[in-house]
C-alpha cells in the first residue's frame, strides 16, 4: 500500500485528490492550514495533519510526522487577479511564497528519503495559464511558469535516483475557490483605468463552455503517480487538453 501527502487539501483540488486516493486504497496524508478531518470520509488510511508551506518549522514536523511516503503533491496555492499596476509587491510576495517557494520548499523536505530509496513522485500542480497567458493573472502566471521552470529542470538532476517529477496543469476551474479568492484580493483595489478590461475578462470567463473539475484534476495526478511512461506535463480538463493540443499542433 503506498502513501501521498497532498498539499493543499482544505478544499478544491487537493480534497479532490485526497478522496480520489483514498477510494483507491492508498494511504493518503491530507495536509492543511487548518486540519479539518470532517470534510473527508472516514478512513484508516487517513491521517489530516497541519502545513504551513511558507513556514519551514511547519514543513519539517509535517513530513517527520508523516514518515515515509511515495509520492508528494504540491497543490497548495493562491489564486490572484489584477493588473500589475494595481497588485502591491506585498501581495506578489505572498503568492510566490506559497505557490513557488511553498513548492521548492516541500520537495527539499521530501528529497532526502526519495533519493535514499531511489524511488518517489514529486507531482507539482500549476496552470494552463503558464502555455497561453491571460489578461490580469500575470503575477500569478509567473509563479507557475517558476514551478515548471523547477520541475523539469530538477527531473534531470533527480532522474538517476529513480525519482520522477510531473506536472498538472488545470484549466478554469469555476468549481474551486480560486475566483473568490483571486476576486478578494483584487477588490483591495484594481486600478480604475482598467475597469473596462476587468469587466470584458469576467465577462468572457462566463461564456466558457469548457472548464476543469476537481475530479479531471485528480485523475491526473492519478496518472502520474501510477503511470512512469506518463508525460512530464499532464493536462488536466477538457479546456486544458484542448489547450495543450491547439499548443502542440503550432509548435509541431
Amino acid at each position: 500500500m503506498k502513501t501521498i501527502l497532498i498539499t493543499g487539501c482544505s478544499s478544491g483540488f487537493g480534497l479532490e485528490i485526497a478522496r480520489y486516493f483514498l477510494d483507491r486504497g492508498w494511504n493518503v496524508i491530507a495536509t492543511m492550514r487548518s486540519p479539518r478531518e470532517d470534510i473527508l470520509p472516514p478512513s484508516q488510511n487517513l491521517r489530516v495533519i497541519a502545513l504551513d508551506v511558507t513556514n519551514a518549522e511547519s514543513i519539517r514536523r509535517a513530513v517527520e510526522a508523516a514518515g515515509p511516503i511515495d509520492v508528494l503533491v504540491n497543490n497548495a496555492g493562491i489564486g490572484f487577479l489584477n493588473a500589475v499596476e494595481g497588485t502591491p509587491m506585498e501581495t506578489v510576495r505572498e503568492i510566490f511564497e506559497t505557490n513557488t517557494l511553498g513548492t521548492i520548499a516541500m520537495t527539499q523536505a521530501v528529497l532526502p528519503q526519495f533519493r535514499q530509496r531511489k524511488a518517489g513522485v514529486i507531482v507539482n500542480v500549476t496552470s494552463t495559464v503558464t502555455m497561453r497567458p491571460l489578461h490580469l493573472l500575470s503575477v500569478y502566471t509567473a509563479s507557475k511558469a517558476a514551478v515548471n521552470a523547477f520541475g523539469e529542470s530538477m527531473a534531470l538532476e533527480l532522474a538517476p535516483f529513480n525519482i520522477r517529477v510531473n506536472i498538472v496543469l488545470p484549466g478554469r476551474a469555476p468549481e474551486t475557490r480560486f475566483g473568490d479568492n483571486a476576486r478578494s484580493r483584487m477588490l483591495a483595489g484594481f486600478p480604475e483605468p482598467y475597469a473596462e478590461l476587468v469587466q470584458n475578462v469576467f465577462a468572457a470567463w462566463g461564456q466558457s463552455t469548457e472548464v476543469t473539475h476537481a475530479q479531471d484534476v485528480a485523475e491526473a495526478v492519478w496518472r502520474a503517480a501510477n503511470d512512469p511512461s506518463s508525460p512530464m506535463r499532464i493536462p488536466a480538463g477538457a479546456d486544458a487538453v484542448a489547450l495543450a493540443a491547439e499548443v502542440d499542433a503550432l509548435t509541431a
